[in-house]
């Protein structure tokens, strides 16, 4: 067996490592670091969790975690230490990262990938875990949804006596994990004003978990998300112990809703549009609460929060603005696209398609998207990326007119096209996927009128 280094060498050896990265600009210093740490070390994480003097807390989702994890940040630092990846590296190299450039940190909260959960789970030994949704995606990583729910359940079992886990009851997958932990916190929307007139076409867990038959929905808010029953069996919606009520929606530049919480109820003016936003302040909160926060202390970090890095963002680029919006599967696009309509839809979007493996390589997904809608007000479409091409063909099956698509696989000069058709003063619409906001976002920073990439993981 080989030996192992003390762990103020192993420590010192990535950090060299992070230094170097960021030296050369590359940007891998949000997890080159871990990954050589964990190579030399296959335990260190383990190790070097085991040092926070007040634990860990994990946020898992498919939509939402890093939003809702930069929230919870926003609650409570100005109470306590955080490590935090914010830059949203959030495999284990990620999370091992984290915990390097963390002197002197009391908590962790690590957003957390999906697939990626059992494994930090069980190294991190977690003193809270928050589970937001289960969407399609990336099916070519993950499978079926069915499966990785399947893996949460097995690592929710396996959690440390004493964990408390934070769950979303409107989703049948997660909620229905509140039977495997005693005192499992629920929450929810509780609004049918704003619930859909049926579920989507895209919708996923439609289907009952005990007997297979279609659940029936008192509301339907994003996706499979609401309030559903099976008419079969009478599995249904657990209660919520923590909720938004009375939601008002203000277009692209806010939202407001009554929180209720098991210590209390107040309104909350959140500086974010749109219903998913609603489900990751809920998230927040409840996962806040868990951790010691107060109401106020919750309310107040809720209203100071600004976007997080990548999900609807606003870069001022001269006299123009540049409206980031990622989407990366179905439900997430669909709720982008709803937002938009709600807001007053722009008239020309810059859309990026990539399938780089952070993306999926499948990118069937976009023909499951309701772009119909948000075409229907546009006047241009500006495709890009990788696969623009199957982008535009999206568009014109959708009946867009094909001379209003410009396919421009360069997503430099996609946005200097995008930004050139957008009057001064106005504000140009992004809709890309991962790697490709990641690219659009370095282009920005290349240019001056944003923070590099990396520097979001310091």
């Amino acid at each position: 067996m080989r030996p192992r280094l003390p762990l103020a060498a192993e420590i010192a050896l990535a950090r060299a490592a992070a230094r170097l990265s960021r030296l050369a600009r590359t940007g891998g210093g949000t997890t080159l670091p871990g990954k050589l740490l964990t190579r030399i070390d296959p335990d260190a994480l383990d190790r070097l969790a085991a040092r926070l003097p007040l634990g860990s807390a994990l946020v898992s989702a498919t939509n939402g975690k890093t939003t809702t994890c930069s929230m919870v940040a926003e609650i409570l630092s100005p109470r306590v230490r955080l490590a935090h990846n914010r830059s949203g590296a959030n495999l284990v190299s990620g999370v091992a990262s984290t915990l390097l450039a963390a002197d002197g940190a009391q908590l962790g909260l690590f957003e957390v990938d999906e697939g990626a959960l059992p494994d930090v789970a069980r190294r991190v030994r977690p003193r809270a875990v928050c589970l937001g949704n289960l969407f399609r995606d990336q099916l070519d990583r993950y499978g079926e949804l069915e499966h990785v729910a399947e893996r949460w359940r097995a690592s929710v079992r396996e959690l440390p006596e004493g964990a408390r886990l934070v769950l979303n009851g409107d989703d049948p997958q997660v909620g229905d994990l509140a039977r495997e932990r005693a005192g499992a916190l629920v929450f929810g929307l509780d609004d049918p004003r704003h619930a859909q007139p049926g579920l989507q076409h895209a919708a996923d867990s439609k289907w009952c978990l005990r007997c297979g038959t279609p659940y029936e929905y008192a509301a339907a808010y994003i996706g499979h998300l609401g309030d559903y029953r099976c008419p079969a069996c009478g599995h249904g919606r657990p209660p919520l112990d923590s909720c938004a009520r009375d939601i008002e929606l203000a277009g692209l530049e806010s939202v407001s809703f009554e929180l209720v919480t098991p210590a209390g109820a107040r309104r909350v003016r959140l500086p974010l549009p749109g219903l998913y936003n609603v489900y990751n302040a809920v998230a927040a909160a409840s996962l806040a609460g868990v951790l010691g926060a107060s109401l106020d202390e919750i309310v107040v970090g809720l209203e100071r929060f600004s976007a997080a890095f990548g999900r609807f963002e606003r870069i001022r680029i001269g006299d123009r603005q540049l409206l980031m919006l990622l989407v990366k599967n179905p439900a997430g696009a669909n709720e982008a696209v709803r937002t938009l309509l709600a807001g007053g839809a722009p008239r020309l979007a810059l859309i990026a398609l990539n399938d780089e493996i952070a993306d999926g390589r499948d990118v069937s997904w976009i023909w499951d998207v309701d772009f119909e809608p948000l075409l229907a007000e546009l006047d241009g479409v500006v495709a890009s990326g990788e696969r623009a091409a199957e982008l535009a063909l999206r568009c014109k099956y959708a009946g867009f007119a094909e001379d209003a698509i410009e396919v421009e696989p360069d997503l430099a000069r996609a946005l200097d096209r995008g930004l050139a058709r957008t009057s001064p003063g106005g504000e140009l619409v992004c809709l890309p996927t991962y790697t490709a906001m990641l690219a659009v976002r370095q282009i920005v920073a290349q240019r001056g009128y944003a923070r590099p990439y990396w520097e979001h993981a310091a």
